[in-house]
This record gives C-alpha cells, sequence and structure tokens, in this order.
C-alpha cells in the first residue's frame, strides 16, 4: 500500500534512522524506572535472585515475536504498528479493534506515568528545599512541555529522549560496572542464581516475568514511525532487534548486578524492605553521594522521557486512524492532517493532549494516589492490553504468511510466529490471572479493566463493520490496485 498526502496538511515526513528511532522506542522503555522500580519489585515479589534470568526469558520471546512482526514490514506500508499489522492478517474489523485497544493501552500507561512523575517530581524539588505542591501540578507542568515537543517535528523528540536516555543509561551502566569490576559487594562474590534453571522457578516466577515484560511496553512502536523513516524497509526491522536487543541486555545485567552488590539472599530482603530506593541507595554506596543525588533526578527525567515517547506513539495512532489510506481508518480525517512547517501530526498530537488532561482531571478529582493507585492500576492494565496486541499480531502474521506462501522463509512466516504466539499466550493467561495483584489488590477494579480492554476491541470490530459516514474511510472499503496482495480480496 502506498501513503498519500492526507487531508489538507499533508504527509509526516522524517528521516529517522535506526539510531533515532531506537532512541525513542528505548526511551518508552524508561530504563532507570525500570531497574529503579520494578526490578527491586520483582526480586522481593517474583523469583528472588533469579530475577535477572527473567528478561533473558522475555527478550527471546519478544524476539520470536519480532520475526514474523519484521517480515510483514515490507508488506504493510502504512503506519499504525499492531493495527494495521493485524487488519492485513486477520481482516479489517480485527484490525480496527486493535487499534482502538492500542489507543485504550497507551492512554492508560501515559496516565500512569503521569501521575508517577506529578509524586516524583515533588518528593525531588521539596526533598531540596522548593515549594511543596500538589502532585496534579506537576503532572500538568509535564503535559504542557510534553504537548509542545509531541506539536513539532519528530526530529526535535528523538534528539530530546536521545539526551535523556544516555544521561539515564550512563549513569547506571557505570554502576554495574564497577560492581562487577569489584568482584561484586558481598562475601558471596558475583551472583550465581540467574544461571541456575532451578533457581529460576523458585518463589512466583509467573509475577516474576509480569513484572519484566511491563519494562518492554513500546518497544513494537520502531513500526509507527514507518512514514518518518529515511528507509522504512531496513530501519524498522534493525530498529526492532536494536531496541530489544539493548532493552534487555542492558535489564538483564543491571539486574544481575544489583544482585551481585547486595548478595542472593540480601538482595531479597533489601528488595522486600524498601524497593523504592534500593537503587539509588547502591548507587550512593558504590560511587558516592552525589552519584545518588543524580539518580533521584534522573528518575524524573526518565519518566518524562517515557511520557514523551507514548505521547509520540499515541498521537500516531490517532493519526492512522484517521488517515485515508489506512486499512483501519474510522475517525475524522482531520485526525490524519500533518502540518504544514513541522511535518508532525499536530492535531492528532493535541488530541493526545487532551486526553491526558482529561484523564489527569479526573483521578486528581476523585482523589486518586499517584503512585499506588493512579500508576500501579493504569500501568497493569496497559500491560494486559499491549500483551493481548502482541499475540493477536503474531497470530496475524501467522495467518497472512500461510494466505500468500513464498513471501516469506519457513522460519519468518511459520515456525517463529507459531512459537510467539505459544509464548505470548502464556503471558496473557499469566497476566490475566495476577490481573489483581497488578491493579493494587481490588478485584472490582481489575474486572472493569478488563471489560474497558475487551469493549474496546469489540466497539472496533462493531465501528469497522457500519457504512463509512465521513471522507475518512476510502481505501478500506475495497481493494487497492497498486498492492498485488489485496487484489482479489477484501480489504
Amino acid at each position: 500500500m502506498t501513503t498519500s498526502p492526507t487531508g489538507s496538511g499533508g504527509r509526516l515526513t522524517g528521516s529517522l534512522g535506526p539510531g533515532a528511532i531506537v532512541f525513542m522506542v528505548v526511551a518508552a522503555a524508561a530504563p532507570l524506572t525500570v531497574v529503579a522500580g520494578t526490578v527491586p519489585i520483582g526480586i522481593a515479589a517474583g523469583n528472588g535472585a533469579s530475577f535477572p534470568a527473567t528478561y533473558v526469558v522475555c527478550t527471546l520471546v519478544l524476539l520470536l515475536f519480532a520475526v514474523g512482526f519484521t517480515a510483514m514490514t515490507k508488506h504493510v506500508r502504512s503506519g499504525g504498528a499492531f493495527s494495521t499489522y493485524i487488519a492485513r492478517g486477520l481482516g479489517r474489523p480485527a484490525g480496527v479493534g486493535a487499534a482502538l485497544l492500542a489507543v485504550v493501552s497507551y492512554a492508560t500507561i501515559q496516565l500512569a506515568v503521569y501521575g508517577f512523575i506529578g509524586a516524583a517530581t515533588g518528593a525531588l524539588v521539596t526533598g531540596h528545599g522548593g515549594p511543596d505542591l500538589p502532585w496534579p501540578v506537576w503532572s500538568l507542568l509535564v503535559l504542557a512541555v510534553v504537548g509542545v515537543l509531541g506539536y513539532r517535528h519528530i526530529d526535535l523528540s528523538g534528539k530530546v529522549l536521545g539526551v535523556l536516555l544516555v544521561a539515564e543509561v550512563a549513569v547506571v551502566l557505570v554502576m554495574d560496572v564497577v560492581i562487577v569490576a569489584r568482584g561484586g559487594g558481598s562475601s558471596e562474590g558475583l551472583a550465581t542464581a540467574a544461571f541456575s534453571p532451578t533457581s529460576f522457578t523458585t518463589g512466583a516466577p509467573g509475577i516474576a516475568l509480569i513484572f519484566a515484560v511491563a519494562g518492554y511496553i513500546g518497544f513494537e512502536a520502531t513500526a509507527i514511525f514507518r512514514d518518518e523513516a529515511r528507509d522504512p524497509d531496513r530501519t524498522v526491522p534493525r530498529a526492532t532487534y536494536a531496541a530489544l536487543l539493548v532493552i534487555g541486555v542492558f535489564y538483564a545485567f543491571s539486574a544481575w548486578a544489583l544482585v551481585s552488590w547486595w548478595g542472593d539472599a540480601g538482595a531479597v530482603a533489601r528488595a522486600a524492605a524498601d524497593p523504592g530506593t534500593m537503587v539509588s541507595e547502591t548507587a550512593t554506596l558504590v560511587l558516592g553521594s552525589a552519584v545518588g543525588d543524580v539518580v533521584e533526578v534522573l528518575l524524573v527525567t526518565s519518566v518524562f522521557a517515557a511520557i514523551l515517547s507514548f505521547h509520540n506513539v499515541l498521537s500516531r495512532y490517532l493519526f492512522t486512524l484517521g488517515d485515508p489510506d489506512s486499512e483501519v481508518a474510522v475517525l475524522p480525517a482531520g485526525l490524519a492532517r500533518a502540518h504544514s512547517k513541522h511535518a508532525s501530526p499536530h492535531v492528532a498530537s493535541v488530541a493526545t493532549t487532551v486526553i491526558g488532561l482529561v484523564l489527569l482531571a479526573g483521578c486528581a478529582v476523585a482523589g486518586l494516589d499517584p503512585v499506588n493507585e493512579i500508576f500501579t492500576w493504569f500501568a497493569g492494565m496497559a500491560v494486559v492490553g499491549l500483551l493481548a496486541l502482541m499475540l493477536l499480531t503474531s497470530l496475524a502474521a501467522l495467518v497472512f504468511f500461510s494466505r500468500h506462501r513464498g513471501l516469506a522463509p519457513a522460519w519468518s512466516g511459520l515456525v517463529a510466529p507459531t512459537l510467539a504466539v505459544v509464548g505470548l499466550g502464556v503471558l496473557v493467561v499469566m497476566t490475566l490471572d495476577n490481573l489483581t495483584l497488578l491493579v493494587g489488590g481490588s478485584s472490582t477494579v481489575a474486572a472493569v479493566f478488563e471489560v474497558v480492554l475487551a469493549g474496546s476491541f469489540l466497539v472496533g470490530a462493531v465501528v469497522a463493520g457500519l457504512p463509512p459516514v465521513t471522507n475518512a474511510v476510502t481505501s478500506t472499503t475495497a481493494p487497492l490496485a497498486t498492492d498485488p496482495l489485496t487484489q482479489g480480496e477484501t480489504a
């Protein structure tokens, strides 16, 4: 499929290479936030000192997913990531359902980190003698800055994310290297539990996998920047594999170094005592108090980078839903207008900012706690939604290449997607079984979230079957003659 100018504002353009896209995707994963927040919790509530190995397992499953995902890249000529891939393999109703599910999932993960950064910024400012302001003030300030950056050209966001990402990764890597060079921080030496298959199954490995996979949220966004990539057929696959490997290796190595500093038993005890301060204390002990303070600042910038990346992804999903040339176009075409100067999805970006504002205001009025409720609840909800989308995408790749034999070798078109469906299916089941835990122990909240996620997909599937009511649907009701794969098929 070809991408033609959309609306009256032209199309999205850019010259992003693999490096710039990897920056944005890895920034969305918020590496320092994961190492400082998720890793200690995974150690305490999951499989203890073996938790670093959990990242290896997750990376292998997601690499299998990436094989079919990237193999379809050359056959999906529009943005939209999950939604357009699912539409190609499973049909337009499933694609539109997936698009709305993705919008809900990214809106909730964006809300989660807005709550977290409000609390984290407030604590940082007051801890250094600044004014004690309510957390929504800081969250709204961040929302305004993100809105401005999202409105402008994608290259600006890429540069901002690149600077922030390098800083947060650098300080953690320095700490990791020093710990390993010292041979660990306890008499036990470097940790060995992560290398023992029997140790991996101790404790609660299912919960460990859930916490681990949450750190990969957003890596599939490599495909959503297709129209702004320099050479999408090469850039998107390279960026996808690079992002997965960078994220997986960084998490596994950092978690192993953290356990090595405290020792197998000591790491579990320290993480259980106060997971939120484990990494900053470790940085202080390993590199000095000044670095400990730097880690606190970079934790805030890490979350900011994640919010900016989520904003960019969500706005491009909305852009795709309004793009006349998209297979999942069901929203007004005005959302697919690109800025004449910045070549950015400025209308969709403003819509994303408004969505964030409305959700934040609702949570603030309801009096929800920014960390224990907003962050915990909505991050758990997003994990379920995005895992379901990856499962559907792998299934779509399997179906697509089964219909069009010869477009991909057996490994890319059959074996890897099948293995990915099995692996992701297990993760989805485990996540649903533990959703109540992920949302703070409330079975009512968990049930509501499940209904919202399933409902968004079903609503999208139903809407896809309705007659087009605006010019937002042109190429979605009939196959494009320029695409040999859809000739004779229903779009």
